[in-house]
């Protein structure tokens, strides 16, 4: 009842209010106008032949989490081509240069039953792998129309999200009966899910942890290792708002002890870059902006990495991360993929996002939380002053990350009867 309520709703809201909305949206550059047709269920492209399996994720985490399954399902099956779609363009970007043959990128339809049916209609898919925590009605039920097998992939339902749908369950289980089986990322997930009325729900493992190793270019990476020359450095990654400020000013703190000392900051949304160096500008800060070919002089105290595709290089050059979205309550970022690139890494306190992997990585000693800049300061400071202390930290953090990328055999295992 309530899917068939809500796609009457979109349906009446869309020429009123969601077309406005998705015209400001373009306007900001925040939509591909040259895809528009795609955001309406109509591609240009023609459906590949043969079997098709579609693989959903929200952004740029979810679709790189994908990558190491959609080389797996090709490397089984030769004869099978595999589509994967997303919402934003900065994921459509990073799909471009990392898709390998036989596979695809669309964007995934506005939410709205007419496109999702004609969506639905052009590529026929005979599987659907959903790997987004939000789940879009107009789309699931359009898709349990067609009898099409939809399999839930490394399902995450935060506290929050739980509490909030235990209110209106009966929504939440109209929804999961969408869904063939569920595949939840912690045992904690897969009983949230059975909870909120998932029939079959279960965990075989987080997929973030059989990731494929990040693009080097190696050309660039010898020339920024060229400019940083013997200055001491670490990285500050996937950093949000306010976060940049906070970090930019524990950097003076931490020169008076290491004078020649570099902050390297890729923050999570690059369009940000010129705004960080406007905030860093006005206490005194001098940085320099990847994204206008700026480049690490003798005076640049910090580097915004305000790229796109290029964090394969930060993580490789670096002996020490820290994950942002942490020091803020977002929730925290993946910092997986830089522990599986020997990195030391440091969290903040807000990590709830990761909260089953935090657990892990901290029992095996793998991961420094902290709970605030002076924590973190402190702790880079052992770090850049102590090189015995660095290397077991670099090492406990790569063991960690490669006993645990084994979750990868289980879930081909678990899909393949779908295909």
């Amino acid at each position: 009842m309530f899917i068939r309520i809500y796609n009457i709703l979109i349906c009446i809201m869309y020429p009123l209010v969601i077309r406005g909305y998705i015209k400001k949206r373009q306007e900001k550059g925040k939509e591909d106008i040259k895809r528009a047709n795609e955001r309406i269920g109509r591609p240009k492209i023609k459906r590949p032949e043969g079997k098709l399996v579609w693989l959903h994720g929200a952004s740029v985490g979810e679709s790189v989490s994908m990558l190491p399954l959609i080389n797996r399902l090709l490397e089984n099956y030769p004869d099978l081509n595999i589509m994967v779609t997303t919402g934003t363009m900065t994921s459509a970007e990073v799909m471009a240069k990392r898709l390998p043959e036989r596979a695809f990128h669309q964007y995934i339809p506005i939410d709205n039953p007419l496109f999702t049916k004609r969506f639905l209609k052009h590529w026929q898919p005979d599987v659907a792998l959903w790997f987004e925590s939000e789940f879009w009605p107009a789309m699931l039920s359009s898709i349990k129309k067609r009898h099409i097998p939809l399999i839930l992939i490394n399902g995450r339902i935060s506290n929050k999200t739980f509490k909030r749908w235990q209110q209106f369950d009966f929504i939440s289980k109209e929804l999961l009966s969408c869904f063939t089986f569920c595949l939840g990322q912690s045992e904690e997930d897969a009983y949230r899910l059975r909870v909120l009325g998932a029939k079959n729900a279960t965990c075989l493992g987080n997929l973030k942890y059989a990731g494929l190793p990040l693009p080097i270019d190696k050309e660039k990476k010898e020339e920024i290792l060229a400019q940083i020359g013997e200055r001491p450095f670490w990285l500050a990654s996937s950093t949000h708002n306010d976060e940049e400020l906070r970090i930019a000013k524990m950097h003076k703190k931490l020169q008076k002890q290491f004078p020649n000392l570099l902050t390297i900051i890729v923050p999570r949304h690059p369009q940000r870059g010129t705004e960080i160096q406007k905030q860093l500008q006005d206490i005194g800060i001098k940085s320099a902006l990847r994204s206008a070919g700026e480049t690490i002089s003798a005076d640049t105290n910090i580097y915004i990495g305000d790229t796109i595709g290029e964090m394969g290089i930060w993580y490789d050059i670096s002996p020490i991360t820290f994950i942002g979205g942490s020091l803020i309550p977002h929730g925290g970022q993946n910092f997986i993929e830089p522990s599986r690139m020997r990195n030391a890494v440091l969290v903040g306190p807000h990590m709830h996002n990761f909260s089953d992997v935090v657990n892990r990585s901290k029992k095996a000693d793998a991961l420094i939380q902290v709970l605030d800049t002076e924590e973190l300061s402190e702790n880079l400071s052992q770090l850049l002053s102590n090189k015995e202390l660095l290397e077991a930290r670099r090492s406990l953090a790569y063991n960690w990350a490669v006993s645990e990328a084994k979750v990868l055999d289980g879930i081909v295992e678990k899909v393949k009867g779908y295909i």
